[in-house]
This record gives C-alpha cells, sequence and structure tokens, in this order.
C-alpha cells in the first residue's frame, strides 16, 4: 500500500517544534513570531525581538554583580559595636567556624555560578551583536544551560531577609548596597532568561559563520 507522502520543495527551510516535535515548513511572521501549526508554540521570535536586548541586560547584570560582591549586604549594630559583610566575607566566616560545606554552597550558588553565567552570556552575545562568531559557540552554550538552575541568588536573598526580620529585635539592621545589588540583580537575571533565545542565537551564529 502506497501513501502520499508531500517532500517540501527545495531550498524551503524546516523548522522543528521543540513542544510537539512536529518538523514543517517555516511559517509566515507574525507579531508573535512564528507558530506551530500543531501546537502554536512559537518556533521564531517575533520581528520585535532584540538580541541587543539581551546583550545590554548581560552588561548592567555584571556591573550590579561586581556591587553586590564589593559592598556590604547588612550592616549590623548592637550596644554600639558595629558589623558589615560582603556575601564573601559570609563564605569565609562559615569556613572559619567549621561549616566548609555551607561555606562551598553559599560560594558557588551565590558568587561562581551567577558570576560564570553572566560571563558565559557576554562571550556569546557580544561577538554576535559585533557580526563574529565566537568559537567554541555550542559548548559555551551548553554550558549556559547547566549553569542556569544552580544560580541561586533568589534563595540566598530569602535567606537573608529571613535573617533580618529574627535580628530586627535584637540589633540595629542596615540594608547595604550589596543588598539593593542583589535585588537588582534578580530583576535583570529573570529579564534575560525571558528573553534569551537559543534558536535565535544558533541562527545568528551559524549566519555569522557563512559570512567569514
Amino acid at each position: 500500500m502506497s501513501q502520499n507522502i508531500r517532500q517540501p520543495a527545495t531550498g524551503t527551510r524546516l523548522l522543528a517544534c521543540h513542544e510537539c516535535d512536529l518538523l514543517q515548513s517555516a511559517p509566515p511572521q507574525t507579531e508573535q513570531g512564528a507558530l506551530c501549526c500543531r501546537c502554536g508554540c512559537q518556533l521564531l521570535p517575533g520581528p520585535a525581538y532584540r538580541p541587543t536586548t539581551s546583550l545590554a541586560l548581560v552588561l548592567a547584570g555584571l556591573l550590579v554583580f561586581v556591587l553586590a560582591n564589593v559592598f556590604p549586604v547588612v550592616g549590623l549594630e548592637a550596644n554600639g559595636v558595629k558589623t558589615a559583610t560582603t556575601l564573601l566575607g559570609t563564605a569565609w566566616q562559615l569556613s572559619q567556624q567549621q561549616m566548609e560545606p555551607v561555606a562551598l554552597l553559599v560560594l558557588l550558588t551565590g558568587v561562581l555560578t551567577p558570576g560564570l553565567e553572566l560571563l558565559c552570556l557576554l562571550y556569546l552575545l557580544l561577538p554576535l551583536a559585533l557580526g563574529h562568531a565566537p568559537p567554541g559557540f555550542a559548548r559555551v552554550m551548553r554550558l549556559v544551560r547547566v549553569l542556569h538552575p544552580w544560580g541561586m541568588v533568589e534563595v540566598f536573598l530569602l535567606g537573608v531577609l529571613v535573617s533580618l526580620v529574627k535580628l530586627a529585635h535584637m540589633a540595629e539592621v542596615h540594608p547595604g548596597i550589596g543588598l539593593w545589588s542583589f535585588f537588582a540583580l534578580i530583576i535583570l537575571l529573570a529579564g534575560n532568561a525571558s528573553r534569551f533565545d537559543p534558536g535565535l542565537l544558533w541562527e545568528r551564529y551559524l549566519a555569522c559563520r557563512a559570512t567569514r
């Protein structure tokens, strides 16, 4: 028994839906982008999407990340004694109190992972915005995907706020620049995650390679 199978015309661009796995010819663009004809999932971003916006968010994120780790997160004053520390200082104090696993967890999830993710995104976005294909693009993209779930700045900030509430009746609490920088960092990371489009970056990367 024979079946009539429609073959795409030569040169037709094919797209695979990452939700229902349907392989289809590229549908026409709308304001929402190209949508899957079966499940309606977005295949391509709309014309309003600008990858340079992601680059701006990453640059701003790196700036506030530095501020969050250089300036004290919070200061405490009790009986005339003032104490202030940064996130790195907190990890150091935990290690000095024989709490190395907790110190390592704070260092990895609050400092190293978010910082490395931002640097990887900068490595990907800046050359593409300038029309160059960064070496090792695929490996860095995989690294970003692995790092993203381990960046837990929100969890750290929630723990800080709970601690401040409990300490409020014992000492005078002074929120530092680092705390407000962490608030800004969370907003910038969330904004970048909502606009980050791996498919568009791959297209830009292949286009840059083709023009070399």
